[in-house]
């Protein structure tokens, strides 16, 4: 128990560093979550400070949740008595909280995709790339970020239905169906944090992608 808690608070910690937030002040000189859209993830650093501090915004969030669950195997191996898999699970849902709700920036962050997407590319890498390429696929057709996280959010629980078979990076083989409850709460928590872009894109009124100039909104 006492390694499950150590490393849900470890990975807590971990999300809830705000690379948008920090990159956003020591780019442009103010907070992203004051600008845009309010939220604090890298497609608002992209239309309110611009492409180079989105990349690096997005690959920083990515790496978070690679960097919990590398730490969660680490944990696993040293604690004997660990169930390996769990808290690898433990490790994934407890960073993207982290990342949305981030304790060092007043509980306001981002929506969770790009932690979710290292979470999953270190936990099944196969389920990640096709997550990520249905993603992509989604952005470019309908213009929209929304549409491709929202996409990808609920094609991972589906996945896991169809690819259950070492689907951990631990490769050890067990049932899916743990994972497959995990795969759910994680969908869970990326379309809660869109539900308001899923409202707006009921309505049509999403806003699109653009490559342009910055908004200074």
């Amino acid at each position: 128990m006492t390694a499950y808690i150590l490393m849900a608070v470890i990975a807590y910690l971990i999300g809830s560093i705000s690379f948008s937030v920090i990159i956003s002040k020591k780019m442009a000189g103010f907070d992203v979550r004051e600008k845009g859209s309010g939220n604090a993830g890298s497609t608002n650093v992209l239309r309110t400070v611009g492409k180079k501090a989105a990349a690096i915004t997005l690959i920083c969030d990515v790496l978070k949740g690679v960097i919990a669950i590398l730490i969660a195997m680490i944990i696993g191996n040293i604690f004997k008595n660990v169930d390996k898999e769990l808290i690898v699970q433990i490790a994934g849902i407890a960073v993207v909280l982290g990342h949305t709700f981030p304790i060092f920036f007043g509980f306001k962050g981002g929506k969770g995709v790009a932690t979710s997407l290292g979470v999953l590319l270190m936990s099944n890498w196969q389920i990640g790339l096709i997550c990520l390429v249905f993603a992509l696929v989604l952005m470019v057709l309908t213009k929209m970020v929304s549409v491709g996280s929202c996409g990808a959010a609920v094609l991972f629980p589906v996945l896991t239905l169809f690819i259950n078979e070492n689907y951990t990076v631990l490769n050890e083989g067990k049932s899916g169906k743990v994972y497959f409850v995990y795969s759910v709460i994680l969908a869970i928590i990326v379309l809660y944090n869109h539900r308001a872009n899923i409202k707006r894109i009921m309505s049509g009124t999403e806003n699109k992608l653009s490559f342009g100039k910055k908004e200074n909104n």
